[in-house]
């Protein structure tokens, strides 16, 4: 079974219309492991505003990439994912839209978001023994940004700052936008996904994904939630 160097429990839609957008916006496909052809939108540069968020592939993330701990592979994160999400239950919110974060686009939920919460935090906890401890480069990196208190606590004890009363959903459609290029993507992305986004949003599966040598996610297993189909 191949390693990866990084591994990661994400949300990743289902074959169909949202899964087919979100592989030609950021231009890789995660599930297929290859590129994607980018729309051609007049005025952007599609390859510079998707950059960033290419690598990871279309997600949401439930638990951040992390490295294995010593004297664990693959096959036991695959057997612990799947003894975990027999024991959740699907999550269903009113939908998604589209929303800016900061100065990057990404979709968030509609509606009550705790069953999520929930299920993100307890993925966090149930598969902790598999994190490697952050290096001092990355608790570095990621203080450089600058962490509250309370998210540095976090840093320390989960090895990433946004979980847990931190954690905030979301798939990243962009890199950092600046001025009125934000406006004509947001309008481009407006535009694309109308039919697009799911309403209800449902997540009933868990995607591990491995990071591959060449630094690009891949979706390797799909989990269904609570022993179901997967969703």
């Amino acid at each position: 079974m191949e390693e990866f160097r990084r591994y990661a429990i994400y949300y990743a839609p289902p074959e169909g219309p949202l899964a087919d957008f979100g592989a030609a916006w950021l231009g890789w496909d995660a599930s297929g492991g290859g590129e994607v052809a980018q729309p051609e939108v007049s005025g952007l540069d599609m390859a510079a505003i998707a950059e960033a968020p290419r690598k990871y592939g279309f997600h949401g993330t439930i638990k951040p990439p992390f490295r294995l701990s010593a004297g664990h592979d693959r096959a036991g994160l695959e057997a612990a994912l799947e003894e975990l999400a027999r024991g959740l239950e699907p999550v269903e919110m009113a939908g998604l839209r589209l929303a800016r974060i900061g100065r990057f686009m990404a979709l968030v939920p509609v509606g009550d978001s705790a069953a999520l919460e929930h299920l993100a935090a307890r993925v966090v906890e149930g598969l902790d023994g598999f994190r490697a401890v952050p290096e001092a480069a990355e608790l570095a990196r990621r203080r450089a940004v600058g962490l509250t208190e309370r998210q540095d606590a976090l840093l320390l004890r989960w090895g990433y700052p946004y979980v847990m009363e931190e954690f905030r959903f979301h798939l990243t459609l962009t890199g950092r936008l600046e001025g009125a290029e934000a406006d004509r993507v947001e309008a481009a992305l407006a535009e694309r996904l109308e039919g697009v986004l799911p309403a209800p949003f449902r997540i009933g599966a868990l995607c591990l994904f491995g990071e591959g040598d060449d630094g690009r996610f891949r979706l390797l297993r799909r989990e269904p939630l609570g022993g179901g189909a997967a969703g």
